[in-house]
């Protein structure tokens, strides 16, 4: 799970930098990545002028970077890393200097990575520098553009090297990239697994286009008309306009749930779904469960609370179905990221505490119901339901607006290994006393289903692969996910947070592309 972004100016000659518009956009979409940040522009003559580096957006660059990035069109990456490291070198968007100059940003994950590799290696013979499929993306991307051997490509040739990498590459992705002087294009997997929309503003010079993984970034800097790019379709934008088509025959259109649960910020609509009324359906359908598992007369619940924030809209609809009194129990300091995708358990839980801090008041001598959108590791749910003990509550009832998470997820989000799961061979009752709770309440999965698609009739089903195990590609063995446990575990994270690079971060460098 990572946010991307891409600006292209009507005017290429203006002296407005497209790098303001980009940083802009990191910034919105930060809840997608706090990892690692980055932005390619291209100027004049092709040149691409770059700034990444670890760490959060406003961290990585300052108004002086900003000003060199010059040009008129750019791309833009915020990273949440679920495969490689956190080494300043996999920080994004890559590049290429042969073919052409192409910059790429990535947001998923490739599910034949090894085999992708080993062509590159063996039969390409192109250099991958580093664990990130993203780089394998981008380099089999730049083989199939290769083959063309022309001295400029066209849109046709961009297309045909698209449908190479369709043919080649499994898993949940959503790209785009920047051909040096030559415009924009991106493309998103055959499933629509990870999210991907662009939209268009009108300009005395013309249109200028902006693609985004949510339309809450288009939105705030006045583009309009937000189209979703389909499954397994292409686009490709340059100074004529915007070309579209379909290199690969759409499979089951089946969108990330978690986009909906979690990820998203409720002000964006993704796949025509507003966020934020599917996590109010989410609400609606949790009181209902809550009804069937105490009964309506048997709800001793006085006060709900949210976990901020993504849960709040949900848990303000279960208070209102249950006719029961709203309370922000939690202060959040908006200063410290997301615990969830934050690297290493121990930080995490220190996170949690620095991160969320009790009003006694609202707990004190109740009986508290706390709605989270979901409960993964049992971490920050643990930490939370003893803050609501310590802070004086009686009872503490724990609802998930999400089902019970019992298997790793292979698509883009770092979802660990299945015994580092709560709900992982646990019962209900199991997973309550291992975070210390009376009861947990989970959302059924069907009624997850229903809260977004009512939403939208042309969505079915879903990427609902965490909760029952079933992975839309078809081609997720055993041996994969075993491969996939060992690198993901908390013991193989921290012995290569011991290996990563010390490059400067935020260091600028510019490459030249006549």
């Amino acid at each position: 799970m990572c946010g991307i972004a891409a600006v292209i100016l009507a005017d290429s000659l203006s002296s407005e930098c497209v790098s303001t518009e980009l940083y802009e956009a990191l910034g919105i979409l930060q809840h997608r990545g706090q990892d690692a940040a980055g932005i390619v522009t291209c100027g004049q003559k092709g040149r691409l002028y770059q700034c990444k580096g670890n760490g959060m957006v406003r961290d990585v660059f300052n108004k002086s970077q900003l000003e060199a990035l010059r040009g008129w069109m750019g791309l833009s990456h915020v990273r949440y890393p679920t495969a490689g490291t956190s080494s300043n070198s996999e920080a994004q968007p890559f590049f290429v200097n042969s073919p052409y100059g192409i910059a790429f940003a990535h947001n998923g994950n490739l599910t034949n990575a090894q085999e992708l590799h080993d062509f590159l290696d063996f039969e390409a013979h192109r250099h991958v520098n580093t664990d990130s499929d993203s780089e394998l993306l981008l380099n089999i991307f730049a083989n199939h553009l290769q083959k063309t051997g022309k001295f400029r490509v066209n849109e046709e040739d961009i297309f045909s090297a698209l449908q190479g990498v369709y043919n080649q590459c499994r898993g949940g992705y959503a790209c785009m990239g920047m051909i040096a002087g030559f415009g924009l294009f991106a493309f998103r997997d055959p499933n629509g697994i990870r999210p991907l929309i662009y939209g268009e503003r009108k300009t005395s010079k013309g249109t200028d286009y902006m693609l985004s993984s949510e339309s809450v970034a288009l939105d705030a800097l006045g583009f309009v008309n937000f189209v979703d790019v389909g499954p397994g379709e292409a686009i490709i934008i340059t100074k004529d306009g915007l070309s579209k088509r379909q290199c690969c025959k759409p499979k089951e259109f089946t969108p990330c749930i978690f986009e909906y649960v979690y990820f998203a910020r409720p002000d964006s609509v993704m796949d025509g779904v507003s966020v934020y009324r599917s996590r109010l359906a989410m609400g609606e359908a949790l009181a209902k469960t809550v009804i069937r598992k105490f009964g309506q007369n048997k709800v001793d619940i006085d006060v709900v609370v949210p976990v901020p924030d993504t849960s709040r809209t949900a848990a303000l609809q279960v208070a209102t179905a249950l006719n029961i009194v709203y309370r922000e129990g939690f202060i959040k300091n908006r200063y410290i990221g997301r615990t969830f995708i934050m690297p290493g358990q121990s930080l995490r839980k220190k996170s949690v505490r620095r991160k969320l801090n009790p009003m006694p008041m609202e707990f004190n001598g109740k009986n508290v119901l706390i709605v989270d959108d979901s409960i993964v590791r049992g971490t920050t749910s643990r930490e939370i339901v003893q803050m609501a003990r310590e802070s004086g509550a009686k009872k503490v009832y724990f609802a998930s607006c999400a089902p019970p998470i019992k298997y790793p997820n292979v698509y883009g989000i770092d979802m660990p290994t299945r015994h580092e799961l709560v709900a992982y061979n646990r019962t209900e009752n199991e997973i309550a006393v291992e975070i210390g709770a009376d009861e947990v309440i989970f959302q059924d999965l069907q009624d997850l289903v229903e809260s977004v698609s009512q939403f939208n009739v042309n969505l079915k089903n879903f990427d609902v692969s965490v909760f029952n195990g079933c992975y839309i590609t078809g081609d997720i063995t055993n041996a994969y996910l075993k491969a996939l446990a060992d690198f993901r575990s908390e013991v193989a994270k921290d012995n290569r947070i011991k290996f990563v690079d010390t490059d400067v971060i935020g260091l600028h460098n510019s490459f030249q592309k006549e």
